[in-house]
């Protein structure tokens, strides 16, 4: 691709999705969405939404599915890390984890509001609200990592500091996807990622280089995280045909680059990669541990409990 996705979204791409890219309030409600505000020509999940809805923005059944897997990675790590406010060890760590909590419920609304145009059991498009509170667990496509309890605080940061690595390669790499809508929300979500991968190697560094017991529980917490790490990176039929039209890259691919970044901040910190067991995994094909039921009956009870209400 020659030009930026941002471009290729004015241009056209999957269908005029430039709607409301200009600037605020150009597509219309104004007040849909605490998180609607979004600096620079930056896509929004009302936009992705609006265009889904009118039809100039389909994805492929693939792309469709490959949207859902972020969006449903980014919406339960939004939950896991909710639990954080006004638990955080300080004020400024209680807003700086609910800000990323933020970011991902973005995310995850940009991914599940784009793969909600092609999932209609019934041929219409469903909502991220829909894909959010009105599926059961074997229906998510979430990794078991995002799912891992918060733990004490370095189990977070270490959780969070493998995600951030991790969804910074895979998003400056979509930044480049044939399919322009998946390039759009990238373009903004590796910006963000960028700050939560800043942010997380700062606590990694200043725990293990603490007292006593800061590092060894900075070294306990990267022993509990790091079985979860091979399953970020495993490819299947799903990632091979999306590798192979140019949408999405394979799992595998971004390895190497995870491994010698975060290696190098290990290395700061006087701290070895773990070595562990990886565990079995199968969240992509709906095989979740024991934690994501009880995330998802809290996250959906209302929903569920009152279909339609809305304050």
């Amino acid at each position: 691709m020659s030009t930026t996705p941002e471009t290729d979204l004015h241009e056209g791409g999957h269908g005029d999705i430039s709607v409301g890219v200009s600037g605020a309030g150009a597509s219309g409600d104004g007040t849909a969405s605490a998180t609607r505000i979004t600096p620079g020509n930056a896509l929004r999940p009302e936009d992705i939404a609006l265009a889904v809805s009118r039809g100039t923005a389909k994805p492929s059944e693939d792309v469709a599915e490959f949207a859902l897997r972020l969006g449903d990675d980014a919406l339960i790590l939004a939950q896991r890390l909710g639990h954080w406010i006004s638990r955080a060890p300080e004020l400024e760590e209680d807003i700086a984890l609910g800000n990323i909590a933020l970011d991902e419920l973005g995310h995850a609304r940009s991914f599940l509001s784009y793969a909600g145009g092609a999932l209609g059991e019934d041929g219409t498009a469903r909502s991220e609200d829909d894909l959010a509170y009105f599926r059961r667990e074997h229906e998510f496509r979430s990794v078991e990592l995002f799912e891992q309890p918060n733990g004490d605080f370095a189990v977070t940061i270490a959780r969070q500091f493998v995600v951030s690595h991790y969804q910074f390669e895979l998003y400056r790499r979509l930044t480049s996807s044939t399919d322009a809508t998946l390039a759009g929300i990238a373009a903004k979500a590796a910006k963000e990622v960028d700050y939560h991968r800043d942010h997380s190697t700062q606590w990694v560094l200043r725990l293990a280089q603490g007292t006593d017991e800061s590092r060894q529980r900075m070294i306990h917490a990267f022993k509990v995280i790091w079985p979860y790490v091979d399953e970020l990176f495993r490819d299947d039929e799903l990632t091979g045909r999306l590798n192979d039209a140019g949408v999405a890259p394979q799992p595998s691919s971004l390895r190497a680059d995870f491994d010698r970044l975060t290696g190098e901040v290990l290395a700061e910190a006087e701290l070895d990669v773990p070595d562990v067991q990886p565990a079995p995994g199968g969240g992509r094909r709906g095989l979740h541990s024991e934690h994501l039921g009880y995330i998802l009956a809290e996250m959906q009870v209302l929903a569920r409990e009152y279909p339609g209400a809305s304050w």
